[in-house]
């Protein structure tokens, strides 16, 4: 017996790397075993930059095979489907705006970070972005949302907003419960910003091994180790971190002592780290090799998805316009 239902979406960025991996998709493999998952690729969240969009089937296609290798099952009734073949959502999104305040939105920590990161384009969907966010998890019901720490405010809206319709229309939608990730940030190679592609300080899952070494590589550690002598101090090494996850406990303990007592330089610390990792990801490269060589597989697999998500989310707007009223 399933504990409940769980959405959560993405925007389609292409290849996934290890923060993508550790802040979420580790998490949407790990829920299939307890809940019915729903995960989404949110392309129309992506128009608000209005970059790339050329790019956005090319992007979809690549990630969802990472999710896929990664162990994202529709075999194990996990739906995967593209936010923009529900429309449903848009409809939802149009109604539960009427019951959203303006100023709550504006004053969002995200939206006041987009804003000066785009200041030449500060659209309505910027505004708007957590209220399809909101209409995403609510039109499928689910119960529970997997997090990280810097999409909260927008949870906590979401929730808001859902009391809210309920207040006024009658208990309909959901109020869902936020699970937050294990590992909230994930910083990348630079050691002091999250991994991200935009900032080029990533390693994609996919890499060969050679790839990896060589990303591990240009991994900032730690900043007071100047010489191969000098003692470090791995609780600020963003390398020691990785290891945490990727090296085995005996072995993480060995390379604390030595690197305290300068026995082990940074290089050959780094050169055991993307051992370590490109052993943890060779199952991942094996099974993404198998799946794309089937080209069609992603796509039947949306197709599917989006077949049963619609199902679903036919059913919800039909009850959200007759607790509304709207004929």
């Amino acid at each position: 017996m399933k504990k409940g239902r769980v959405f959560s979406g993405a925007r389609p960025t292409g290849r996934q790397h290890l923060g993508n991996y550790l802040g979420a998709i580790k998490n949407y493999v790990a829920l299939q075993d307890d809940y019915d998952c729903v995960y989404c690729v949110v392309d129309l969240h992506a128009l608000t930059t209005l970059r790339g969009t050329e790019h956005l089937k090319e992007w979809t296609y690549e990630m969802v095979l990472d999710w896929l290798a990664a162990g994202m099952d529709p075999e194990l009734g996990t739906i995967i489907f593209v936010q923009s073949n529900v429309p449903q959502v848009t409809e939802l999104h149009m109604i539960l705006s009427m019951v959203t305040p303006l100023g709550k939105l504006t004053r969002l920590p995200t939206f006041k970070e987009k804003v000066q990161q785009q200041p030449d384009n500060v659209n309505y969907g910027l505004v708007g972005y957590p209220v399809l966010m909101a209409s995403d998890i609510t039109i499928y019901k689910a119960s529970v949302v997997p997090v990280g720490v810097d999409q909260a405010s927008h949870l906590e809206l979401t929730r808001e907003i859902v009391r809210t319709f309920n207040f006024h229309f009658g208990p309909v939608l959901i109020e869902p419960q936020a699970k937050y990730t294990e590992i909230p940030k994930v910083l990348g190679i630079d050691g002091v910003n999250k991994m991200s592609k935009s900032l080029d300080n990533h390693i994609e899952l996919a890499s060969e091994p050679d790839e990896l070494y060589a990303r591990v590589r240009m991994m900032v550690t730690d900043p007071q180790r100047q010489r191969r002598t000098d003692p470090g101090r791995p609780e600020v090494c963003n390398v020691y971190s990785l290891h945490n996850i990727f090296t085995p406990p005996e072995t993480v303990q060995q390379i604390d002592a030595d690197c305290r007592a300068a026995a082990i330089g940074c290089v050959d610390c780094k050169k055991v780290l993307a051992e370590n990792l490109a052993g943890h990801l060779a199952p991942f490269r094996d099974r993404r090799a198998q799946l794309a060589g089937d080209p069609d597989h992603v796509w039947n697999v949306l197709n599917d998805g989006a077949q049963r998500a619609n199902a679903i989310a036919s059913q919800v707007i039909a009850e959200v316009k007759t607790a509304v009223g709207l004929p």
